[in-house]
């Protein structure tokens, strides 16, 4: 379901629920049931997920400005040594 906005000249915004594309051009106002035309905005995206809306900044974000470091880590992750001595014949990276 998606949300679509309306004006009504008298009682202003409104928002009526309805499947995606089924909106209609106009739509009667709940409280003086006069004729509100539908009100193209934005989607609010940031209604959503906090980690998503996350996820969606930091990629449109990269595409401008991609990210640089100025310095090396200071901690590296080092892969657990096994004690397996079958493994020990194995390359190392």
């Amino acid at each position: 379901m998606a949300v679509y906005t309306y004006l009504c000249p008298v009682d202003g915004v409104f928002d009526v629920r309805a499947p995606i594309g089924t909106a209609e051009p106009e739509q009667d106002c709940p409280a003086c049931s006069g004729p509100s035309p539908r009100r193209i905005l934005a989607p609010r995206l940031s209604l959503g997920d906090p980690a998503a809306r996350t996820l969606l900044d930091r990629t449109a974000r990269s595409a401008a400005e991609p990210f640089v470091t100025s310095a090396l880590p200071t901690s590296s992750r080092r892969p657990p040594v096994s004690t397996n001595p079958l493994h020990r014949r194995l390359p190392r990276p």
